[in-house]
């Protein structure tokens, strides 16, 4: 697979199968996305790779303080609202999904399920965390964004999916808990990884993206 089939077969994977994955293959994923660029070379990113018992105690308080809508406190605050463009594709790619998940529009239980997955980490067999110093800002979010890419786009090399999660920072107090990560840092991505289940109905959505024309203006 070249670099631009990578890229164009990148997708958000929702289910995995259970086959466990090797040590040297996470290691040559995260390596290859050190190679990202950043703010005069600082590589701002931390990476926590979380497997077997503590992956799954994680996902148990997690999913417990989602399932009582427990007030989420991410250390990066989520967006209050969006521009009116940007809203329509949110809302209209949200309908289209639960669409493919027989979810009717006002079907709120169904929904809050599907959004529970997130916590079970879609079953993948890891979960990986990005984080950094509280005292970095934008620039060093940046950086970790083309680093997250990185390692999205070296996962498919392997056969393996990926899942980037904002909604996995929920509760950064609960995970930096779980995984001796001091207050100091701000935890910025979840990203579940593992082998595809292509059989999975959730699997069988494909985002739509604009086209390039609509946002793109040519100079000289």
């Amino acid at each position: 697979m070249n670099i631009i089939e990578a890229i164009e077969n990148r997708r958000s994977v929702r289910a995995f199968k259970s086959d466990l994955i090797p040590d040297d293959i996470l290691r040559k994923i995260i390596n290859a996305a050190t190679m990202s660029p950043s703010y005069t070379n600082t590589q701002p990113w931390e990476v926590a790779v979380v497997r077997g018992t503590v992956k799954e105690k994680l996902s148990h308080d997690l999913y417990a303080l989602a399932s009582f809508d427990t007030p989420p406190n991410p250390d990066i605050p989520k967006p209050l609202s969006w521009p009116e463009k940007l809203n329509k594709r949110s809302k209209e790619h949200g309908e289209k999904r639960f669409k493919v998940m027989g979810i009717e529009r006002d079907d709120k239980e169904k929904k809050k399920e599907l959004r529970l997955l997130n916590f079970r980490f879609y079953d993948a067999p890891a979960v990986l965390f990005i984080f950094m110093d509280k005292n970095l800002g934008e620039w060093s979010i940046m950086d970790i964004g083309m680093f997250a890419q990185s390692l999205m786009l070296a996962a498919l090399e392997y056969g393996l999916g990926t899942c980037p999660q904002a909604v996995l920072t929920d509760y950064p107090h609960t995970i930096k808990k779980h995984l001796n990560i001091p207050e100091t840092k701000k935890i910025l991505l979840g990203i579940s990884i593992g082998y595809p289940d292509n059989e999975a109905l959730i699997n069988t959505y494909r985002s739509t993206r604009v086209e390039m024309d609509k946002f793109v203006k040519w100079y000289g």
